[in-house]
């Protein structure tokens, strides 16, 4: 019999993003009696705090931008030190300082999660030709490369970023909401009154970053909120554009119906308030956070592109709007608030579809499989 396998999952920043949320979730519902799971990201941030609160160990490391070598150095180190012998590498930083740290130490086996190729996006062409080039190499070092959405596992296919034998497509799952009982409740109307939320609420959440559209929401606001005065508008996440998006709802004069509460702990909590759920973003892998509302019943309104139609079916499971409209983003926000029996219908059939097809349970055997798999090939028994 195999011994315990020592599996670190790395990513680059200790935030709760859905690279994150992913990963910690992975972490904490991989079989104890296989794995000994360590969770790895630049420290100091939620994510530590969260792991530590799972019980999983948690190693600070320098997983960023710079490619230096003294980093690539100290990653290997650490690889070493704790005898991983599966690295599994989550998102683009930490798939490229991470496989090449890898590489250094002789660890067994290395897995990378892309959670959407973002570059693919980018707007300079010589940029996104050069990453492309860097992913085809790293691949060469990395025995599995998992892709979260079949379009993304399409386009992974389109542009050779990995040998064919070596793609996966391993779907995001979210488990079952926890029945938190009366305690939860509690918690949550106390939530409600802290943030004076005493009409409906559409709510985001998300990394304030260009990919995630949120602009486009902010500039529905006024629209939303001149046809239903009394509702108001919560988005929850940082990011990089939190100073412009917060200057633009001054501009706007919302200051009051808007809430930008910037990184929370709480966004589960937060989203159980929500009485419609917006995702405006330009593109996507697969969001967790479409899973996690459509587990939860609320209904969506989310942009009409990849990723995010492999959760949500126009007009049977939600409602998808062109992205970058912020009228259509308005119109069908106040479709949804203005008939209840729409948004429940779309919101119950958007549940059972997702309890159906996108169960944590799935993702985390097929993850648990393709380690024993690999493992097996390349770990002496």
């Amino acid at each position: 019999m195999m011994r315990k396998l020592r599996v670190l999952e790395m990513i680059d920043k200790p935030s709760l993003g859905g690279g994150q949320v992913h990963l910690l979730t992975l972490a904490k519902h991989l079989d104890g009696s296989l794995f000994e799971v360590e969770i790895a990201a630049a420290g100091g941030g939620p994510l530590e705090e969260e792991a530590r609160k799972a019980g999983l160990p948690f190693v600070p490391l320098p997983v960023r931008k710079s490619l230096s070598q003294k980093d690539a150095r100290t990653i290997a180190r650490v690889l070493r030190e704790r005898r991983i012998d599966i690295l599994h590498t989550h998102g683009g930083v930490a798939g490229l300082v991470g496989r090449r740290a890898a590489a250094r130490a002789g660890t067994p086996v290395v897995v990378h999660t892309l959670h959407g190729i973002h570059y693919l996006h980018y707007r300079n062409p010589f940029l996104k030709y050069l990453l492309v080039l860097a992913e085809r190499r790293l691949a060469r070092r990395t025995d599995a490369v998992i892709f979260v959405s079949r379009a993304d596992y399409d386009r992974g296919t389109w542009f050779r970023l990995a040998p064919q034998p070596k793609m996966r497509l391993i779907r995001n799952g979210v488990a079952l909401p926890d029945d938190d009982g009366p305690d939860g409740g509690r918690r949550r109307e106390a939530l409600r009154a802290a943030l004076e939320l005493d009409g409906p609420v559409v709510g985001a959440v998300s990394r304030l970053h260009r990919q995630k559209g949120v602009i486009y929401l902010l500039r529905a606001a006024p629209e939303i909120l001149r046809r239903r005065p009394e509702a108001r508008i919560v988005v929850a996440g940082g990011g990089p554009l939190e100073g412009e998006l917060r200057r633009l709802v001054t501009r706007l004069g919302q200051d009051r119906r808007v809430l930008l509460l910037g990184e929370r702990s709480d966004a589960r909590d937060l989203l159980a308030l929500f009485d419609v759920l917006v995702l405006p973003s330009l593109w996507e892998g697969l969001p967790l956070v479409l899973l996690e509302a459509a587990m939860l019943g609320k209904p969506i309104v989310a942009t009409d592109i990849d990723g995010v139609r492999e959760v949500v079916r126009d007009g049977e499971t939600g409602l998808l709007v062109p992205p970058a409209r912020p009228d259509a983003l308005a119109a069908a926000v106040v479709g949804l608030l203005d008939d209840p029996g729409l948004a429940a219908r779309l919101g119950g059939a958007a549940r059972s579809e997702i309890q159906a097809e996108f169960s944590l349970e799935r993702m985390v055997k097929e993850t648990q499989n393709l380690y024993l798999d690999l493992a097996s090939a390349k770990i002496p028994a």
